[in-house]
């Protein structure tokens, strides 16, 4: 089996009077099919993705992108279960966007996209005004974050952000006021710093929209083991449920279920 494949989204649909062909195709709409092709194949991190190549083609408009039939495979199964169920809730968050840019741009300009593969029995889908491939809003629900690691941009023209770093998360931007960035005296960049922040999260996987992360406040970030702070933590507890525990009933109560 060649060890290459592509994908196919063609376009068709007018500009004016004139049908759609490559010489009336703007480069701007072009940028924006590569940007949402590259999250429909590769929806997570793109750093160690395979090569991407592209051509346009007639017909009326026909972008082709090449890459590793392996990558090909996948993408014509997810494209399969799109078209079966009209529904892109199962998708991961970068190609579920794709489609929801695909369809606005249907809608906006009234074109007609056919996504397929170049294998033997591919699947398609097809997105025009009629179709609506966006994700159910009741799936994202508000929820509240806490960003712990360290701080690699800060700042923006118009709008700011702070850009914090994590192991478990890699990078993440959070859209932060202009006016608190303004106030703080201390240079963060570089610093390990906790920021509180608000979102969207999928009530089914847990996947957080990065996209929507808004900035709440700075909060205190200690890494280090602190005995004090943990004795604490015991004293409150003992002054709280634990003290009025005795240690015999509970004991009992544990053992009841295996005795009886």
């Amino acid at each position: 089996m060649d060890k290459i494949g592509f994908i196919e989204i063609r376009i068709t649909g007018s500009k004016g009077n004139l049908d759609l062909t490559p010489d009336n195709y703007d480069i701007r709409e072009i940028i924006s099919i590569l940007e949402n092709a590259e999250n429909l194949l590769y929806p997570g991190d793109k750093r160690d993705r395979p090569t991407i190549s592209y051509k346009i083609e007639e017909g009326s408009v026909k972008h082709i992108l090449k890459t590793s039939i392996q990558y090909i495979i996948g993408f014509n199964a997810i494209i399969g279960q799109v078209n079966q169920g009209q529904n892109i809730d199962f998708l991961d968050l970068n190609s579920a966007k794709a489609f929801e840019n695909i369809q606005d741009i249907a809608v906006k300009r009234n074109y007609v996209f056919s996504i397929k593969t170049s294998l033997d029995r591919t699947n398609e889908v097809k997105i025009d005004r009629t179709t609506r491939y966006y994700r159910t809003e009741a799936i994202w629900a508000d929820a509240e974050f806490y960003f712990y690691g360290k701080v690699t941009n800060a700042g923006g023209k118009d709008k700011a952000n702070i850009h914090i770093y994590s192991e478990e998360i890699g990078t993440v931007r959070i859209q932060t006021p202009i006016s608190f960035l303004e106030q703080y005296d201390e240079n963060m960049l570089y610093k390990t710093l906790g920021i509180r922040a608000t979102g969207k999260q999928h009530s089914e996987t847990g996947e957080i929209d990065t996209s929507t992360l808004k900035f709440i406040e700075l909060v205190d970030y200690q890494p280090k083991y602190d005995e004090k702070y943990l004795k604490s933590l015991r004293d409150k507890a003992k002054k709280s449920w634990l003290g009025s525990i005795n240690p015999d009933d509970w004991l009992n109560n544990l053992r009841g279920r295996y005795d009886s």
